[in-house]
């Protein structure tokens, strides 16, 4: 599932072309993806003009000026592809219309942004602007953790007298909201921490060396257009490239990049999903 940096990165490559835009069409090709759709969608977001694109953790979201929120999860395999865009910032003739395009944008401008969702994960709703932060998807989200609202004595009192792995507590979306099980693995190996560490349990020193170290692994990935590892894809269909410098996520049984560490890397399950680190060089 994309994670916080994809979808940055989704958004940056969408804005060209949406933010100031108005639909000229919106065409629904289904009545749900991983949930129904709301009523009348595509009427609702047609003529509407883009005021902002936006992101809340691994939500995009797109301010109308009918006073709505267009609310975007991409779920597993949802990418959301731009073409003809008389900007020049794709170079992408439209394509002929494929099977999972299930909603589609067309804009005044002459740019066409397609949501494909193949597995159907993926999800969109419409909400008043003014009651975004109530709204059942975004209501219990955590702090940005590239915002000011992330810092250390957030985390230090987010963690304190919590029994479960440190790895669990950083994927819960309540405590910091847009880490996936990628780059939490990649965030640990940095701090030199087991994913199996209890998070109440880590001195309180530790847990500070977290903030910055979240900060930098999700910058780095969003400058490198994110991690593809299966469906994702930018907005201009390329691929990110943050996977080619993973330090331990999808890598067992390969040596540690820690210098002068004679480790392997080892993977582990940890509620349902995989955890890679080196066991010699994270306590």
């Amino acid at each position: 599932m994309p994670e916080l940096p994809e979808v940055e990165t989704v958004r940056r490559g969408l804005a060209p072309a949406m933010e100031g835009q108005v639909i000229a069409r919106a065409a629904v090709n289904r009545p749900d993806l991983r949930w129904p759709f709301p009523e009348n969608m595509a009427a609702r977001l047609t003529g509407a003009r883009v005021t902002a694109l936006r992101r809340r953790s691994k939500y995009i979201l797109a301010d109308l000026d009918t006073g709505e929120t267009l609310i975007i999860h991409l779920g597993m395999s949802g990418r959301m592809l731009v073409s003809g865009d008389p900007l020049g910032q794709f170079h992408h003739d439209h394509p002929a219309p494929a099977k999972h395009d299930h909603v589609v944008l067309d804009m005044e401008s002459g740019a066409r942004i397609t949501f494909n969702d193949a597995r159907r994960f993926g999800a969109m709703d419409l909400c008043a602007t003014d009651a975004l932060d109530t709204h059942w998807l975004i209501a219990k989200l955590g702090p940005e953790p590239l915002g000011n609202a992330f810092d250390e004595p957030h985390l230090i009192a987010a963690l304190a007298g919590r029994n479960t792995p440190i790895k669990t507590a950083l994927l819960d979306q309540r405590i910091v909201s847009g880490l996936g099980n990628i780059y939490v693995c990649e965030v640990l190996f940095r701090a030199r921490i087991s994913p199996k560490r209890k998070a109440g349990h880590l001195s309180q020193r530790r847990v500070a060396s977290l903030v910055p170290i979240i900060r930098d692994v999700l910058s780095e990935a969003i400058t490198a257009g994110g991690s593809s590892l299966r469906d994702y894809r930018q907005a201009d269909g390329e691929l990110g490239y943050f996977q080619h410098v993973f330090r331990v996520y999808d890598r067992a049984g390969e040596p540690c990049a820690t210098p002068d560490c004679t480790g392997k890397i080892t993977r582990i399950v940890q509620g349902g999903r995989s955890s890679f680190y080196c066991p010699q060089c994270q306590r």
